[in-house]
């Protein structure tokens, strides 16, 4: 399936949650978006709410079914609940981790960026978006990319990071300084519905 570029407030109205941050739209119109929005009163399935479940994640996240799928059994492998380690996985893409300092202003700008090549990881450029940083990695935007406006842009931002990171406007530096847990993760995710689904 290729990547969603259509209006982003349409697939928060199918949720019925802004799911990409704060959107205006969705106050005005909280129903699912076409003809019979408004008018849709189906019994959902448990099977359906699973699945809806994991279509919103893969949404807020901005990743794809295979790369989701390696996610859960990544997790799955690990020590501890595998849904809290498969969100604790996700956080820590460095797409997700530029948008967490603040540095795009949405998980999609900051995938862009990352794309760019304007970031480096303890030292090296690093343009994966889905590169996973571990606890200790640096990550700073280039030396010579720190004049553009944007960045100089950046530095005036006021953001309130996660407790496991740690950002410096000025020097354009985050350090993740723990692994996220459960509590740190500020979406309305039921990852065990998620972990259900793909456990059948």
């Amino acid at each position: 399936m290729a990547r969603y570029t259509g209006p982003k407030t349409k697939i928060a109205r199918k949720f019925g949650e802004p799911i990409f941050g704060e959107d205006k739209i969705l106050s005005r119109r909280n129903f699912p978006p076409g003809q019979h929005g408004q008018n849709r009163r189906r019994k959902t399935s448990e099977y359906g709410i699973q699945l809806r479940e994991k279509q919103k994640v893969k949404r807020i996240y901005g990743v794809q079914e295979g790369q989701f799928r390696s996610y859960y059994e990544k997790a799955d492998r690990m020590k501890g609940i595998t849904g809290e380690n498969m969100l604790s996985l996700l956080e820590r893409r460095l797409d997700n981790v530029i948008f967490r300092m603040g540095i795009g202003v949405s998980r999609a700008q900051a995938r862009q960026l990352v794309n760019h090549g304007h970031f480096v990881v303890n030292g090296k450029k690093v343009n994966v978006p889905s590169y996973i940083v571990k606890v200790g990695d640096v990550v700073s935007v280039k030396e010579n990319k720190t004049s553009n406006k944007y960045f100089e842009a950046v530095k005036a931002n006021k953001v309130t990071t996660p407790k496991w990171l740690e950002f410096d406007p000025e020097k354009l530096q985050g350090k993740i300084l723990a692994l996220p847990v459960r509590e740190d993760n500020d979406s309305q995710i039921s990852e065990h519905m998620i972990v259900e689904l793909y456990s059948k």
